[in-house]
């Protein structure tokens, strides 16, 4: 058996030997925590060439981890700023703030691109995302719609500003859906007013949407709408002529149908009549302005 002294002397020559075996390891890795080493340790990101941390990021986009390539692109710009490079991870980045739905840092990404490289080739699809980022956010039509009115800012900047590019025709067709989006807030607020008896904050709202969204899809049910409030204030002229203008343009509906069932009961037919606004929305359907 060691004495005390014998086996202190023992412990103290394994630890040198001990840590004499690991002082290759670190020389090939690099100390980890707790004081053990690393074989082939990462390097850091510093050393790495401006594509490979691009390929980096890319990979991490490949993998599904958006929030970890936009960190990634972004120290691309970081280390490389005036290189070709950078412009290609700045847009990159605001892609994958897109892609991680965080989208006020996508459009901070996105309109810098804009804002540095107005005339580079990349510029419609910045403005593509900017849009996107407004856009994705519409969700129900109960919510406020001050992100609908941005997104057709956006869309509006890419169909007028790159009619050519490949995202306009999709701009397009994105901005007519959002149109279509503030008029059904229209109508689901007229609707209710139309319901609790509030016949005149009704047709404010019907108006609205036959005025100024007269090319979506609820225009028809506006017009007869109207007819149903002009209707239940007894205002005969104005609801005959909402009926004309419905009859006019959307004579197969079965809003013109349930417009015309209720006017004729009432021993009223669908004609224009009076000097309105009505009567205005009426002579530019004639002269082919309305629609």
């Amino acid at each position: 058996m060691l004495r005390p002294k014998t086996m202190k002397t023992a412990i103290a020559l394994a630890l040198v030997a001990t840590l004499g075996a690991c002082g290759g390891a670190k020389n090939e890795g690099g100390l980890l925590k707790g004081g053990l080493f690393k074989r082939n340790a990462e390097p850091a990101i510093e050393n790495l060439t401006a594509r490979q941390i691009f390929n980096q990021a890319e990979a991490e986009l490949a993998a599904n981890k958006p929030d970890d390539a936009a960190e990634t692109f972004g120290e691309v710009e970081r280390l490389f700023p005036y290189s070709e490079i950078a412009k290609r991870a700045l847009i990159m980045r605001a892609y994958s703030f897109h892609q991680d739905k965080d989208y006020e840092q996508a459009r901070v990404a996105a309109q810098r691109y804009i804002d540095f490289y107005p005339a580079d080739e990349d510029a419609a699809y910045a403005q593509y995302l900017l849009a996107l980022s407004y856009y994705d956010q519409i969700d129900e039509i109960g919510r406020d719609q001050g992100l609908t009115y941005q997104a057709l800012q956006g869309l509006r900047a890419v169909i007028e500003r790159y009619p050519d590019s490949e995202y306009a025709r999709s701009a397009i067709l994105k901005f007519d859906l959002a149109f279509d989006h503030l008029a059904a807030k229209e109508m689901e607020i007229g609707r209710f007013y139309l319901k609790q008896g509030y016949y005149t904050a009704a047709i404010n709202r019907f108006r609205v949407v036959v005025e100024d969204f007269q090319t979506t899809t609820h225009t028809p049910e506006a017009l007869h709408r109207l007819v149903e409030s002009f209707l239940s204030l007894g205002l005969t002229d104005e609801a005959q002529t909402a009926g004309a203008i419905l009859g006019y343009n959307f004579q197969g509906t079965e809003w013109y149908e349930d417009s015309y069932a209720l006017l004729t009961g009432r021993g009223l037919k669908p004609e224009a009549r009076g000097t309105g606004w009505l009567r205005d929305v009426y002579r530019q359907v004639l002269k082919g302005e309305w629609l």
